[in-house]
């Protein structure tokens, strides 16, 4: 797979997407309540297909081959992380937030079905999610934007461009677009620091632990 990096790189995040649009697509079609148990279903096939689509690629990830992990980068990705999700958490305002959100609370499933629903949504969250959106946005796209034949820019490479146009177009990608645009510009900040792409999956999936131990306790799914 060595002979389209470009797609390696983007078909994980795009098999994500499309299962978005077409549960959106079916709960608008056959009006399905957004917190209908029929909801909690897209979200493990979603992870584990792109799972599957992310491990056929894995070979080809060579930004992520050095899983070298000094405890300054882990402890400055975590901190990072928290950070990223103090501000997400204070950033729901309805000025910095695009319409449309859904909200599903599992706990209405019956029986063991909301643990393991919880717990699949944990594990793709913070294990999964960030992976493939550390691969795409942080990898892919910013080098990119750069240069289209990307493999040539060093991982880490600053341009303003990059930064700000990467930074724009992750928080359009989320609900809280604000917010996703102040934490895209932040995990790319942590990139450039270390020039190790984990430091910023680390911190991402910190930030979306954080928000899935967050919206548990306190029952604010809209966040989910």
């Amino acid at each position: 797979m060595q002979k389209y990096p470009g797609w390696a790189r983007a078909l994980p995040f795009a098999t994500y997407m499309i299962f978005i649009a077409v549960q959106q697509g079916a709960t608008s079609f056959f009006e399905i309540a957004p917190d209908s148990s029929l909801v909690a279903l897209f979200y493990p096939l979603k992870i584990a297909v792109t799972t599957a689509v992310l491990l056929f690629f894995w070979s080809s990830y060579d930004e992520l081959k050095n899983m070298a992990w000094p405890l300054k980068q882990v402890a400055a990705a975590t901190v990072t992380g928290i950070i990223v999700l103090v501000i997400w958490v204070n950033l729901d305002l309805p000025f910095a937030k695009m319409d449309g959100g859904t909200s599903f609370n599992p706990l209405l499933l019956p029986g063991i079905y909301a643990e393991l629903y919880i717990a699949v949504r944990l594990f793709g969250a913070s294990l999964i999610v960030p992976v493939f959106e550390e691969i795409f946005w942080r990898s892919f796209l910013l080098r990119y934007i750069i240069n289209p034949d990307f493999m040539k820019v060093k991982l880490g490479t600053f341009t303003w461009l990059s930064f700000i146009l990467g930074s724009i177009l992750f928080g359009l990608e989320h609900h809280l677009w604000l917010a996703g645009i102040i934490a895209g510009a932040i995990y790319a900040l942590l990139l450039y620091r270390y020039n190790n792409l984990w430091a910023a999956i680390i911190a991402h999936g910190v930030t979306n632990l954080g928000l899935g131990i967050y919206v548990l306790y306190t029952g604010e799914w809209h966040f989910w």
